[in-house]
C-alpha cells in the first residue's frame, strides 16, 4: 500500500531551518533601512559630493589625529572585556573582542552569533563557562548603562551653556529613570542571595502576567537566572567594579572624541558652528538609536541621528553629513577589517590545535 504524499503531515521547521529564516528576514530588512538612510535620509541633510569635498580639504595635522584617536579607540576597546574578565590576558581579549565587534555589526541580528563566538574561543583559551558567562554579562550591562546615561550628562551640559530643548530633557529623564532603576536592580541582586531571590520572584510575576496575555506558560524561571547571574558576577563585580565602569566610559568618550575631532577639522577649529557640548549632546542622543536591533550596531539609524542633531545645533548640512562619515569610516570599518583577521587567525590556531598530536 502506497501512502499519498499530500495528505502527510509536514515536517516541523528544524531550529538550523528557523534560524536561517530569521538570518534571510534580518538580512532583507537591514538592507532595506540601509537603502531608505543611506539614500534618502541623509541625502536630505547635505550632499554626499560637497561633504566628500570637505573630507579632502581636512589637513595633514587634522587626519594624523584622527589616525590615531583610531589607534587608541582599537586598543581601548578591550579594556571593559579585561576588566570583566580579570584572567584573560590582553592579546586573547584582544582576539575576542574583534571577532565579536565584526559578526555582532555585520551580520543581521548578529549579536547571537557574536556572543556564541565568544564562548566558543573564551573556551578555546581556558575561560569556563561560569566565568564566561559572567564575563559577558558583565561587559553587556555596563555598556547599556553608559549608553544610557551619556544624554544625562548631555543634558546637564546643554543646560550649563543655555542650549537646553525640550526633547533633550525628556530623554535625559528617561534615561536617567532607566539608569537608576538598572543601579538599584544590580544593587539588589549583587546585595545577597535573598534580595536576589526576590528580584527573581518579581521577575517572574512579571513574566508569568506577560506570557498569559498570549495564553502561554513561561518555560524558564526567572529566580534561577537571576541567582546564577549574582553567584558569576558578585566577586568580579565587588572587587572590578571601578575599573568596569571606567574602561566601559572610556571606550565611549573615545568614539565620541573621534567625531569632535572630526567636526573641529571639518567646520575650521574653535569659531565652529557646533560646540564640543553640542557636539557630544549630538553623539549622546544619536547613540540611543543603537538599541533598535537593525540594522547591525546602528549602522545608518545612528549616522541619521547624530547628522540631524548636529544640523539642529548649526552646523552646516554637508559639514555635518561628512563629520559623521568619517567618524563611522573610523569606528567601523577598521575593526570589522581587524575582526575578519583576527576571526581567520583564531580558526587556523583552533585547526592546528585540533589536528596536533596527543
Amino acid at each position: 500500500m502506497t501512502t499519498d504524499d499530500s495528505t502527510a503531515p509536514e515536517a516541523a521547521p528544524t531550529p538550523e531551518k528557523s534560524s536561517k529564516t530569521k538570518t534571510i528576514v534580518g538580512g532583507i530588512i537591514t538592507l532595506i533601512v540601509l537603502v531608505l538612510v543611506f539614500g534618502i535620509v541623509l541625502p536630505q541633510f547635505g550632499d554626499y559630493d560637497q561633504a566628500w569635498a570637505a573630507i579632502q580639504a581636512m589637513s595633514a595635522v587634522a587626519l594624523g589625529i584622527l589616525f590615531l584617536m583610531t589607534i587608541f579607540n582599537i586598543i581601548a576597546y578591550v579594556w571593559p572585556y579585561q576588566a570583566a574578565l580579570p584572567t584573560l590576558k590582553y592579546k586573547p581579549a584582544f582576539l575576542i573582542r574583534q571577532t565579536s565587534f565584526m559578526i555582532s555589526n555585520v551580520i543581521p541580528l548578529g549579536g547571537a552569533f557574536g556572543i556564541a563566538v565568544q564562548y566558543a574561543m573564551l573556551n578555546f583559551y581556558k575561560i569556563g563557562p561560569g566565568e564566561a558567562t559572567a564575563g559577558i554579562g558583565i561587559v553587556s550591562a555596563w555598556n547599556t548603562f553608559v549608553t544610557l546615561s551619556l544624554p544625562i550628562f548631555a543634558a546637564v551640559g546643554l543646560v550649563l551653556i543655555g542650549q537646553a530643548k525640550g526633547v533633550a530633557f525628556a530623554v535625559a529623564a528617561i534615561g536617567l529613570v532607566a539608569v537608576v532603576a538598572v543601579v538599584l536592580l544590580v544593587a539588589a541582586i549583587l546585595r545577597s542571595p535573598e534580595t536576589a531571590r526576590k528580584v527573581g520572584e518579581w521577575g517572574d510575576r512579571a513574566v508569568k502576567w506577560a506570557y498569559g496575555l498570549f495564553k502561554k506558560t513561561p518555560t524558564f524561571s526567572v529566580v534561577n537566572e537571576v541567582l546564577k547571574f549574582r553567584s558569576s558576577t558578585v566577586d568580579v563585580v565587588s572587587q572590578g567594579w571601578l575599573r568596569i565602569t571606567g574602561t566601559s566610559y572610556l571606550q565611549q568618550f573615545m568614539q565620541f572624541l573621534i567625531l569632535w575631532a572630526a567636526i573641529f577639522a571639518i567646520q575650521g577649529g574653535s569659531n565652529a558652528p557646533v560646540s564640543f557640548l553640542e557636539a557630544f549632546a549630538a553623539f549622546a542622543f544619536g547613540r540611543l538609536t543603537t538599541f533598535i536591533p537593525l540594522p547591525p550596531g546602528g549602522l545608518g539609524t545612528t549616522d541619521a541621528a547624530i547628522t540631524g542633531i548636529l544640523v539642529g545645533f548649526g552646523a552646516a548640512n554637508n559639514d555635518a553629513l561628512a563629520a559623521v562619515m568619517v567618524w563611522r569610516a573610523l569606528t567601523y570599518f577598521p575593526q570589522v577589517i581587524i575582526g575578519i583577521g583576527t576571526y581567520l587567525y583564531y580558526r587556523a590556531k583552533q585547526a592546528k590545535t585540533e589536528t596536533s598530536p596527543a
